[in-house]
């Protein structure tokens, strides 16, 4: 690690910094939103979401079928996209962090596969994809992905502790297995199983207010508690034992981070799918650009994975129509590359 860029000291907080990133943010989110079918004008957009949320209308009324294309489809779909993205950047950078190893990412200790298990099991078994109105996919990969997390951290447990290496290795026989499950079930089954593949390549198709109202309970506390602890994770990237010597509880920091980032990854993968790339490359990008800080770090990998997410999310949208490609391909096409470098670099670090 580059430890000069690393400051345990007090630091004031590029405030700036962040306020362009959110103002990006927000931009490139505008400009996804007048993209598509039917193209829409950003001054028509800004009316239609200023007179939903307040009243207010600066034009002559727009016809509905705009309103109908901004509010209820493309407006929700580009905000589940920044808020997945930022999900798992953030859930990406602390792994990174706790583990100490830039190549780590959300899905490293099994939320990927429970939740790809659990949203299978729902999606071709006659149990009812709709209960109450409400979808049951989703609340069935949520609960599944943490589960999966659970039982590979009892079983990387012993003495009281649970080290790292076992968590991974853990974290990898389970996603192995609930994968197993997963392609057993699909090729067992009489029905059709493209909405499978659909949910398994992750898409943000069929968005919805109601996903994000589903994801924000979640993704707001994981949110404060790996915030507060971003000068801790400093910490913990120099030694156990020195962080020790410094009064940390270093089992209890790992279970409330680990805790925190999969409650997120999973809240996240439960309304879009299993998208892969974004918790390894935004996280790294921002590590890049700004250093290794994790109190600027994590907010900044929040913004550069939302935004990364949302184009994205576009390109899917707008480059085979009136189809669209699956968005975990188009994160692919970014972040298998990417990976490679990561890989090169790291050995090369090995060998210099």
């Amino acid at each position: 690690m580059n430890k000069e860029k690393l400051s345990l000291q007090p630091f004031t907080f590029p405030w700036l910094r962040l306020l362009i990133g959110v103002t990006a943010v927000l931009t490139i989110g505008l400009v996804a939103i007048t993209q598509g079918a039917a193209n829409i004008a950003i001054i028509d957009i800004i009316d239609i979401i200023l007179s939903r949320l307040l009243g207010i209308e600066t034009k002559d009324i727009l016809p509905h079928s705009s309103n109908v294309i901004v509010w209820e489809i493309r407006l929700p779909r580009v905000i589940l996209a920044a808020l997945v993205g930022a999900a798992l950047s953030m859930s990406g950078a602390v792994y990174q962090g706790l583990f100490r190893n830039p190549l780590a990412d959300p899905y490293l200790i099994g939320v990927a596969g429970g939740a790809g298990l659990g949203a299978t099991i729902i999606l071709i078994s006659p149990i009812p994809i709709y209960w109450g109105g409400v979808s049951l996919v989703p609340l069935s990969a949520f609960v599944a992905g943490i589960t999966a997390v659970t039982i590979a951290y009892i079983l990387a447990r012993t003495g009281g502790v649970a080290s790292t290496t076992t968590l991974i290795l853990a974290g990898v026989a389970i996603t192995s297995l609930a994968s197993s499950g997963t392609t057993f079930l699909l090729m067992n089954s009489d029905q059709d199983v493209r909405p499978v593949l659909a949910w398994l390549f992750g898409s943000f198709a069929s968005s919805s207010w109601q996903d994000i109202y589903l994801i924000i309970p979640y993704l707001i506390p994981s949110l404060i508690v790996t915030l507060a602890y971003g000068r801790v994770l400093n910490v913990m990237q120099l030694d156990e034992q020195q962080g020790k010597q410094l009064g940390l509880n270093i089992e209890r920091v790992r279970i409330l981070l680990i805790s925190s980032a999969s409650l997120a990854t999973a809240a996240a993968v439960s309304v879009s799918g299993l998208i892969g790339f974004v918790g390894l490359i935004a996280p790294h990008a921002t590590r890049l650009l700004w250093g290794h800080d994790h109190r600027s770090l994590l907010p900044m990998s929040m913004i550069v994975g939302a935004i990364f997410l949302i184009i994205a999310d576009l390109i899917a949208r707008i480059s085979l129509p009136p189809n669209e490609f699956p968005v975990s391909i188009i994160t692919a096409l970014v972040g298998a590359p990417f990976f490679l470098y990561l890989l090169r670099q790291k050995r090369s670090g090995h060998h210099g």
